[in-house]
């Protein structure tokens, strides 16, 4: 298996273990790296199978949108990072730092840019989503109508972004 890292992550794959299939013919990637995943997998010349989307990092092309999260993130570096990193561990209280990587402006950007239309351009790959009902980094609503289009959309109850809960 192929797998990608979402932004600001490295090494992140065990947290996902229990939905990701380790096949040699399955690309998969989380949030930021689902985008990876899915350029791969139009782009590769290599068999794929499946490609598995995690959390993907769905958002519409909102220009004011963009330069808000962009300016701040510039304003302060570190207050941005730690905010998003609450939101993508929300609702749980899992420890997420051993898998904390440097964030990089111009890969948020291009996270907050990405064209998912080139799902389109896959042929004969199975797509498996896996999306958390309380997830508050992208519209959960908006990116299970996106996705039913193109394969299947697991909608897990309870968790958010990083697919877990909290663990009461």
């Amino acid at each position: 298996m192929r797998y990608y890292s979402g932004f600001c992550f490295w090494n992140e794959r065990e947290l996902f273990s229990e939905y990701l299939d380790d096949s040699e013919f399955c690309i998969a990637g989380f949030s930021y790296g689902a985008q990876k995943a899915l350029m791969n997998a139009v782009h590769t010349n290599k068999r794929v199978d499946k490609l598995q989307l995690i959390s993907p990092a769905f958002f519409k092309n909102n220009p004011k949108f963009i330069k808000l999260q962009l300016n701040g993130f510039k304003k302060d570096k570190q207050k941005y990072i730690q905010t998003f990193m609450q939101n993508v561990k929300y609702p749980s209280n899992i420890d997420i730092s051993k898998y904390m990587d440097d964030c990089i402006i111009d890969d948020l950007e291009e996270m907050f840019k990405f064209n998912w239309g080139l799902i389109e351009h896959l042929r004969n790959v199975k797509v498996e989503v896996f999306i958390g009902s309380e997830d508050k980094i992208i519209d959960v609503d908006l990116a299970v109508k996106f996705f039913k289009n193109y394969g299947d959309v697991y909608l897990i109850k309870g968790v958010g972004h990083i697919l877990k809960g909290d663990k009461k």
